[in-house]
């Protein structure tokens, strides 16, 4: 008997998704004959109707962008907002959460923002920090949230063991990478980073032997920004976000996205997030789990009768086929 390939993790979601809309929102998907997409207006209708009106008026308050595609059922953003917004609200999930994620003690979630309703909200989305720290803000004014400029899509913050900390998650879903980057961007991309990529003014070591435009490649591109923007947030506002890491967040089914796309970190291994460990001054601060492994011991343990999990279960069913991290 032999081995059989794994499904492709992208044509099955897309199944998955084109089930889901059928079921749930009938006559509502089939935006350009993809039975997973619905029309660009509709783009509320991809989120759990718990957190619809609150997506919405967030969004408008705080003059965030929503993606070009927040109406596709693969879209990311959507996705994380549909695991994580309900939990704004529910300091103690993500205190299970960010044990699971991190180890240690359970730790006392704190604060990011004010919700749409004047309430304490414990996760914010769509980061971007409060000064210019990566060079990338339009010369006068605060750029827009999720436009145009690195933003984490989700933040939290707490106190572990007396210290407090920040997490910058990234979250992925379908993505898959491969295609080398546009050379036309490249002077761009090394005027903004090139002199706070790698240490001491940066998370990157120095004696990795790179280039700049080595960390071009996606998902490599994105991570080091994301890597970038946690440690230029952690050195000027030590008091206000204590230690700042990233989490990665992304499917173990969606073994495509693990791929070492740049050519020269090849020869580091075979596993994106692995690979991208080995090249920092501080490999704890960035760190990868699975969207199974951290969010499937949630959703068993949550009452049947809870909205958040019965729709996580509902759509998102790859979360319940596995726990690896």
């Amino acid at each position: 008997m032999t081995d059989q390939p794994a499904p492709d993790f992208v044509a099955q979601e897309r199944e998955r998704q084109a089930a889901f809309f059928a079921a749930r929102q009938p006559g509502e998907a089939g935006f350009e004959g993809s039975a997973y997409r619905l029309p660009p207006e509709n783009r509320l209708s991809n989120l759990n109707p718990a957190i619809r009106d609150l997506a919405a008026r967030y969004f408008d308050d705080n003059a965030i962008a929503w993606h070009q595609h927040a109406a596709h059922g693969l879209s990311s953003q959507v996705c994380c907002l549909n695991f994580l917004m309900p939990l704004a609200t529910r300091p103690d999930m993500l205190a299970r959460l960010v044990q699971s994620a991190l180890g240690g003690d359970l730790p006392e979630m704190l604060e990011v923002e004010k919700g749409p309703d004047g309430e304490a909200w414990f996760v914010g989305f769509e980061w971007v920090g409060s000064e210019n720290y990566l060079n990338e803000w339009p010369p006068t004014g605060k750029p827009k949230r999720g436009a145009n400029v690195t933003s984490a899509d989700a933040v939290l913050r707490f106190r572990q063991s007396g210290k407090v900390e920040t997490l910058l998650v990234e979250w992925k879903y379908t993505e898959t990478y491969g295609s080398p980057p546009h050379a036309k961007s490249e002077p761009e991309r090394l005027r903004r980073y090139q002199a706070i990529a790698f240490t001491p003014f940066g998370p990157i070591r120095s004696d990795a032997g790179l280039k700049p435009t080595e960390l071009f490649w996606e998902p490599f591109y994105q991570l080091f920004r994301q890597q970038m923007l946690a440690a230029r947030m952690q050195a000027a506002h030590e008091a206000e976000y204590g230690r700042v890491r990233v989490l990665h967040i992304a499917p173990a089914a969606n073994q495509r996205l693990k791929r070492v796309t740049s050519p020269t970190l090849r020869k580091l291994g075979d596993n994106a997030f692995d690979v991208f460990r080995q090249l920092l001054v501080e490999p704890d601060s960035f760190v990868s789990r699975s969207t199974e492994s951290l969010f499937a011991p949630l959703i068993d343990d949550a009452p049947g009768d809870d909205p958040w999990a019965a729709y996580l279960r509902e759509r998102y069913t790859f979360v319940a086929a596995g726990t690896d991290s």
